[in-house]
């Protein structure tokens, strides 16, 4: 997912569900990312023994895909069920169907079962009260022993919102990680910072954006 807003939408004056939302999102367009893993996803990732991956809000499916054919046994997960039928349909045609188990959550009322080598949160913000700290918890308590957690959102509003809501933070990494209350000398902190990306805006001009990224390690014993 990858957008961030405090209030509910409505439709017709009624507010939609999360799932209801979503859904209607995906359902405007045939694609509505680019289709390509996050590239902090694949230089963070560069050199990992695969092993099982657990991908949260993994919309239409390129980071769950990108990582299977790198050889994981990937657990994808999103609030919209449009967006996991289009998914799935990209892993089939990709080939790797049999790698990767597609899942439907609110991460904020249920969470995959499992541990996993390799969880991935990239742009977890999404309209609504979405429960981003207790859901990255969780994320943190589904990493394995000697297992990453890799935690990617934006550091602000893009250039080109016209309408910004100041009263929305964007927590820096340092931030983040004191939210997941990691306990003491459990972890390794490998990647605590921002990173600057170009992104084209709606007109398909490229343009500067700053993200941050929190890459820690749980450790082995």
């Amino acid at each position: 997912m990858n957008e961030h807003r405090t209030e509910h939408p409505t439709e017709d004056g009624v507010a939609l569900s999360g799932a209801e939302f979503w859904d209607s999102r995906y359902r405007e367009s045939d694609r509505i990312w680019s289709g390509n893993p996050n590239t902090t996803l694949v230089r963070e990732t560069a050199g990992l023994q695969p092993g099982s991956a657990l991908d949260l809000g993994c919309g239409e499916g390129a980071d769950a895909i990108w990582l299977a054919q790198q050889g994981w046994t990937v657990t994808a997960t999103d609030i919209s069920g449009v967006a996991l039928d289009r998914a799935a349909r990209h892993a089939t045609a990709a080939g790797i169907a049999d790698r990767v188990d597609w899942q439907q959550h609110d991460l904020g009322s249920s969470f995959p079962a499992g541990v996993f080598d390799l969880v991935s949160a990239h742009f977890l913000h999404s309209h609504g009260d979405l429960p981003r700290e207790q859901i990255l918890r969780t994320a943190a308590g589904a990493v394995a022993p000697g297992g990453m957690l890799l935690i990617v959102g934006h550091a602000g509003w893009p250039a080109w919102e016209s309408a910004p809501d100041h009263d929305v933070h964007f927590p820096t990494p340092d931030e983040v990680l004191g939210s997941l209350r990691l306990p003491e000398g459990q972890w390794e902190v490998l990647i605590s910072g921002e990173h600057e990306r170009i992104q084209n805006d709606p007109e398909g001009r490229p343009t500067t954006r700053t993200d941050n990224t929190l890459k820690v390690r749980r450790s082995a014993g």
